[in-house]
């Protein structure tokens, strides 16, 4: 697979995966899961019992997920480079043809987010990772589509933004749109144990960082660096590792966002426009072979999580609850896990409770008994919690109250 590489990246590409041995463990564990067939009754603190019922299966580790206005959910699959769709009542799942070719050879890249414009959900965005050629060597950036969905076809499929500088560090990226339709897209890769961590500081570069985009791919011209170019136009915020996780606080409005590793200090952060998050200059982070990425923890030029993880539990995507079904958990914030402690199959999704002024009052893990990998946690339009599980034979489930 790192044969074609140049040095660098095929150098880059054995660091990380001997950087890492806790994830070939955790493959192959992960890989005699059952599969959820059936609905499975579990209890949580305030709920009881609720049930979490299998509404899709046989999905090759899927990455994200959309909700269309019909009642379709979109699924993007990381490694297959596939876009599916469940359809609405009938459950079928159905490929969609007319997505861009994929760069998948090296762990982590792939077909990674998805999102549906607010005003016409027939407008459907991607990023992935997408193979270039440098220097006359084969590289890969991270890039941005956008189709039209028409009769389960993706037409009119055009790239609107692909970043500036190399992915050597395979990067994750989440799309969101905002409530006045830009849309926020963040970029990954700036790992410190592959020396990329400078990433995350490097002006020059998108990688380590959020952007705000306008909805045909352009920098919002309102963005905080636009005037005075001390960052690239599109950056909103810089300073961070691996972004899996954007959503809005029904109350407040801030914008929150989920922070990855390495191995313990993972975040969730309140994004403010123009702020830095520190990585790599302070982290409570280890790197996988024990060491401190940081001998500073916290500095007052930089912003503070709002929430910290104390193992790595590899937080994913992150989503307050606001439902119906559930009054119980009204407020909390939901996290997607894939591993906790770097201990395979201890993926699960993690409730979070604040108090009245937004304190952390206490964690509860959910769903531990499937022991899949959690990629992504949303709310749906009906007001039910939708769960992916990133498994070669992985699931989408919903969390419905027990009859």
């Amino acid at each position: 697979m790192l044969v074609n590489m140049p040095v660098s990246f095929r150098s880059i590409s054995v660091l990380l995966l001997l950087s890492l041995p806790c994830i070939a463990i955790a493959q192959e564990a992960n890989q005699t899961l059952p599969s959820i067939t059936e609905p499975v009754i579990m209890s949580s603190f305030e709920v009881p019992q609720f049930q979490v019922v299998p509404v899709a299966n046989g999905l090759e580790n899927p990455f994200a997920m959309a909700f269309r206005g019909n009642g379709d959910i979109l699924i993007t699959e990381r490694y297959t480079g596939k876009l599916r769709v469940v359809k609405a009542g009938s459950g079928e799942l159905i490929d969609i043809p007319g997505v861009p070719e994929v760069y998948s050879e090296v762990f982590r890249a792939g077909l990674l987010s998805i999102a549906v414009h607010p005003d016409d959900d027939q407008l459907i965005y991607l990023s992935y990772n997408k193979a270039i050629e440098h220097e006359g060597e084969p590289e890969q950036v991270v890039s941005l589509v956008r189709g039209r969905l028409i009769e389960n076809q993706l037409t009119e499929v055009e790239e609107i933004f692909e970043t500036k500088g190399l992915d050597r560090g395979i990067s994750g990226s989440t799309l969101l749109f905002t409530p006045d339709n830009k849309l926020m897209m963040s970029v990954g890769g700036a790992y410190v144990y592959a020396g990329l961590g400078d990433y995350a500081q490097d002006p020059t570069v998108h990688y380590g960082k959020l952007l705000r985009l306008n909805d045909d791919g352009s920098a919002a011209d309102d963005n905080p660096f636009v005037a005075n170019g001390n960052y690239l136009p599109e950056v909103f915020s810089v300073g961070h590792r691996n972004q899996l996780g954007l959503t809005y606080h029904p109350e407040t409005g801030d914008l929150w966002a989920s922070e990855n590793g390495p191995q313990g200090g993972d975040e969730a952060n309140i994004i403010s426009r123009g702020e830095n998050y520190g990585w790599p200059i302070v982290s409570y982070s280890r790197q996988y072979r024990g060491d401190r990425v940081s001998d500073l923890p916290k500095s007052a030029e930089f912003v503070d999580p709002e929430v910290l993880w104390w193992p790595s539990i590899a937080p994913t995507a992150i989503t307050f609850y606001t439902g119906e079904h559930f009054p119980e958990w009204q407020g909390n914030l939901f996290v997607g896990s894939m591993m906790v402690g770097r201990i395979p199959n201890t993926g699960h999704l993690e409730r979070i409770v604040f108090n009245s002024r937004g304190g952390e009052i206490r964690r509860e893990s959910l769903l531990t008994e499937l022991k899949h990998r959690v990629r992504d946690v949303q709310q749906g339009p009906d007001g039910y919690l939708y769960i992916l599980t990133d498994e070669e034979d992985g699931a989408l489930l919903r969390i419905e109250p027990v009859q």
